[in-house]
């Protein structure tokens, strides 16, 4: 055996010199404000931009935006279905994009702009995109309603006059169980103008959607299923 005291420097050294040196040079990489910065486990201060206003509040970094909004600050308009990003029904807007709010730590998003449904409705008055869901009776149970409108808000947002196809590819993301999809498509395109509640274009005269949707919440009875009715109860009483 090789005897290491006839050497001032031997192959140990080197390697304990090699990693202390990695350790410092790491430990001196980080700032001060890096070192004290609390990341948890327990509740950290969050600051949330929602619908115009700034949000303060307590939370642990594990605790999800879908969480933060409905359980922190009562905004239940956003909806948690699938909890994994599935469904969308917790779709809200971060800096204009559609993104699933069951997906994304409330302490990831401090500092952009988020929107929920609750920012569509104003003085008691909706959107034209809610009131077209409306009148297209494109909604049924309602689980999915107000993630989808947030998808076509930002689609309508970034596209003023969509495709058939560019509203599909837009809602995509959104599962309805319902089945109310030929009715979102239609809502979309009364919403952007581009047919009226009776189906047709969009009048020459520049009369705002909104307004015509309004104008049309007139029910009639279908002649058919009155038919139908009588004659079912005729057999009942038979």
């Amino acid at each position: 055996m090789a005897d290491d005291s006839r050497s001032g420097f031997t192959r140990r050294d080197l390697v304990r010199g090699a990693l202390v040196g990695a350790v410092a040079a790491t430990a001196g990489a980080k700032t001060p404000a890096e070192a004290d910065r609390g990341i948890g486990p327990g509740a950290v201060p969050i600051t949330l931009q929602i619908n115009g206003q700034t949000h303060r509040l307590t939370a642990e970094p594990r605790v999800v935006l879908a969480d933060a909004l409905r359980d922190r600050l009562g905004l239940t308009g956003t909806k948690v279905v699938c909890g994994r990003g599935a469904c969308g029904a917790c779709t809200v807007l971060v800096d204009g994009n559609p993104v699933c709010s069951c997906l994304l730590l409330a302490a990831e998003v401090q500092g952009r702009k988020i929107t929920t449904i609750e920012a569509l409705a104003s003085d008691g008055r909706m959107k034209p995109i809610q009131e077209a869901f409306v009148a297209a009776d494109a909604l049924q149970c309602g689980f999915c309603t107000s993630g989808m409108v947030m998808s076509c808000k930002a689609l309508l947002d970034r596209t003023p006059k969509p495709t058939r196809d560019e509203i599909r590819h837009a809602v995509s993301g959104n599962l309805c169980r319902c089945g109310t999809y030929p009715h979102v498509f239609d809502a979309v395109e009364r919403a952007a103008g581009i047919r009226t509640a009776e189906g047709r274009a969009h009048p020459p005269d520049g009369t705002p959607v909104f307004q015509t949707l309004a104008a049309s919440r007139t029910f009639t009875s279908d002649q058919r299923v009155d038919a139908g009715v009588a004659e079912a109860l005729d057999l009942e009483e038979a």
